[in-house]
């Protein structure tokens, strides 16, 4: 009879051997982030910034496929019924030619899906914070100088690479000129007395608002990261730096999504008798109340407001909307009837990312995008580090931005960056490997 020793023996060799032909996921390269994020000013001074996105969403796809044992956050399910909705009211195109906007906005939330579960993926992998997040912090700086470009250089405006190659008939199409077209600012070129609003390398400056609102609370998380090192200086200038162009898009969805943000995180440190974030969002407040000594920001949207009547064709154009959607409840129209959001008579499904949705793909695509952010926001308030605090606001800013912004463009991947960051912050790395050589976390 064997003795029980050579038994567990032969049971370990057994072991090691199937570990030895034991098949390993591929380890994710983060190169392709940033090919996306930090090149970004490349992209926008080429004009193919909007079109090669989804190249690189299809990138990301190939390599999560071929790696295998993906991982997946919390809200893929809700993701991916969300994606099918859209993808359906396309049978509700009144043209073929419209199919090509519509694949590209498709396109973009393909690519933010996939962000979300990539940067989720590494992570988990144990893949190092500061190797994962640095591609957005160059896209952050480089949002924070394009909007001082728009400060400094307020009618600038020329046809980039791709519009001078595109054919008359994509040339024509406005959405296409929009994106083609290199803007520092964006103004009404009717009006007698223009307001210049920072808008580069966005083409309308509610995206450059958007873009603030999500990635403060990712530069916010990141600083947490990286003390002494260089970056921090640079990133601790840069945020007083924006406030400037900030207040200069006059966005007050901006200012209403960033404040709500706060107003969560503080909710949360209250609640659970925590002080460890009230001091930095005290100096952000102090610091953007000492710009409004020198920028007169509340005298400026008052000016605005009260010479577009911008916030009555809002409630006009909601109540327009709504109507429109009652005819087509569940699907919609498949994408807006108009991206001229300054001069078209009624650019219904704009506006905001509720009447975007609403309007293109029906009330069910609405419920389950909410039911999105709710469960991503439910998963990631079980954050405890502050890194991972502040970017649980990143949910809570998007939902409320929703009636004011769109944000089916690049902007979607930067959220979900942060998000996929946040959720993977809370489910901790996979496995017991230890972490990579090199690493720092």
């Amino acid at each position: 009879m064997a003795r029980e020793s050579d038994l567990v023996v032969a049971g370990s060799a057994a072991t090691e051997g199937r570990q030895i032909w034991q098949v390993r996921p591929a380890d994710l390269p983060v190169w392709p982030l940033y090919g996306m994020f930090a090149l970004m000013p490349v992209w926008w001074a080429l004009g193919v910034w909007y079109f090669v996105w989804p190249f690189f969403g299809l990138v990301l796809f190939v390599l999560l496929a071929t790696r295998g044992s993906v991982r997946r956050p919390a809200g893929t399910a809700l993701w991916l019924i969300f994606l099918a909705l859209v993808a359906i009211s396309a049978i509700r195109l009144e043209r073929s030619t419209q199919l090509l906007i519509f694949g590209l906005r498709l396109g973009h939330l393909l690519t933010a899906f996939l962000v979300g579960v990539y940067v989720y993926n590494l992570r988990r992998d144990r893949v190092a914070w500061t190797r994962i997040a640095n591609p957005l912090i160059i896209y952050w700086l480089a949002l924070v100088a394009l909007g001082w470009f728009g400060v400094l250089a307020p009618t600038f405006s020329v046809h980039s690479p791709l519009a001078l190659l595109l054919p008359d008939g994509l040339a024509g199409e406005r959405f296409i000129t929009d994106l083609t077209t290199l803007d520092a600012t964006e103004f009404n070129r009717f009006s007698e007395n223009p307001i210049y609003r920072p808008a580069a390398p966005y083409p309308y400056t509610n995206n450059w608002g958007t873009a603030y609102c999500f990635l403060v609370p990712f530069v916010l998380a990141h600083l947490t990261r990286v003390r002494g090192r260089p970056i921090r200086v640079v990133l601790l200038a840069s945020l007083p730096l924006s406030i400037v162009p900030a207040f200069l898009t006059l966005n007050r969805g901006m200012f209403i999504g960033l404040g709500a943000g706060l107003l969560y995180l503080l909710g949360r440190e209250i609640a659970r008798g925590r002080v460890r974030l009230m001091l930095p969002i005290a100096l952000i407040v102090l610091a953007g109340w000492i710009i409004t000594l020198f920028i007169p920001v509340a005298d400026l949207i008052t000016n605005r407001t009260t010479t577009t009547d911008t916030t009555r064709d809002r409630l006009d154009l909601y109540l327009q909307t709504w109507t429109a959607v009652s005819h087509s409840p569940l699907l919609g129209y498949g994408q807006p009837n108009s991206v001229d959001t300054t001069h078209a008579a009624e650019p219904l499904g704009t506006q905001g990312m509720i009447w975007q949705v609403l309007y293109s793909h029906g009330i069910p695509a609405v419920i389950v995008m909410y039911l999105l952010f709710l469960v991503i926001t439910r998963r990631m308030a079980a954050a405890v580090t502050p890194g991972g605090m502040w970017l649980s606001a990143l949910p809570v800013i998007a939902v409320v931005i929703t009636p004011f912004y769109a944000f089916i463009d690049p902007n979607m991947a930067v959220l979900f960056a942060g998000i996929g960051l946040g959720l993977a912050a809370v489910d901790g790395p996979a496995g017991s490997s230890p972490p990579r050589t090199g690493s720092v976390t």
